[in-house]
């Protein structure tokens, strides 16, 4: 989509901002097929009321949230590293889920499971106070133009209302490639009373988070990466 066009509004809280943005693509086959033979045991269906995380998972271990995961390359990488967490991603395009339900099937992995629908609403409706000891927003549109910038998903209304679901202890990790954004992000987390910074200001990148291909090109053509990591008090 490009940054001249208007996603419909959201109803879930904060109204008008979604964790994704509307974008066209393709299935592959492969992607296709990991849908139909590993969805009915990883995908779990959005549902406006509380799930149950160890029966989701069939295990009681912490549970990570991710917010939109992409084509879930990191995703499959954490996953096989912190194998003790469970990991309840988020990601609408069909292109996406099914590359990563593909690595879960190459990879072996049990602990991720995806809901294919708007992380605020999943936050929102199936998640209860203190259920997570972490959350993932990796590489957030940033809505570049100024005027968009009310679209990001780090914003203090949102972040109020995703405190409440984490754990004591538990923490918020947030990865840009976009420095106003970064920029938002610290002073965001800074601004929320429940959060404490892990460092100074930004973070080093936590070791469990990989270098993607796409991180990797922006690196090479000097593209600054900037990690936010917050935990609650």
């Amino acid at each position: 989509m490009s940054d001249d066009q208007t996603p419909p509004e959201s109803v879930a809280h904060p109204r008008g901002i979604r964790s994704y943005v509307l974008r066209t693509g393709r299935t592959t086959t492969g992607q296709a097929k990991a849908i139909e033979t590993l969805g009915p045991q990883y995908l779990v269906p959005y549902q406006p009321q509380p799930v149950d995380l160890s029966t989701l998972f069939g295990r009681d271990a912490p549970t990570v949230l991710e917010i939109g995961f992409g084509m879930g390359e990191a995703t499959a990488h954490i996953a096989g590293v912190l194998p003790g967490k469970n990991f309840l991603c988020c990601e609408v395009h069909t292109p996406g889920v099914g590359a990563l339900l593909k690595r879960i099937g190459d990879q072996g992995l049990t602990n991720i499971r995806i809901v294919q629908h708007d992380a605020v609403e999943v936050l929102e409706h199936m998640l209860v106070p203190g259920s997570l000891a972490g959350v993932h927003i990796f590489f957030p549109d940033p809505w570049h133009k100024a005027r968009h910038n009310k679209r990001r998903l780090v914003q203090p209304p949102f972040v109020a209302k995703l405190v409440t679901r984490l754990a004591p202890g538990g923490y918020v990790h947030c990865a840009t490639d976009w420095q106003p954004y970064a920029e938002q992000m610290l002073e965001v987390l800074s601004a929320e009373p429940a959060l404490k910074n892990t460092a100074s200001g930004y973070a080093e990148k936590p070791a469990y988070r990989p270098l993607t291909k796409f991180e990797n090109r922006g690196v090479r053509l000097g593209h600054g990466v900037w990690d936010v990591v917050f935990e609650k008090r």
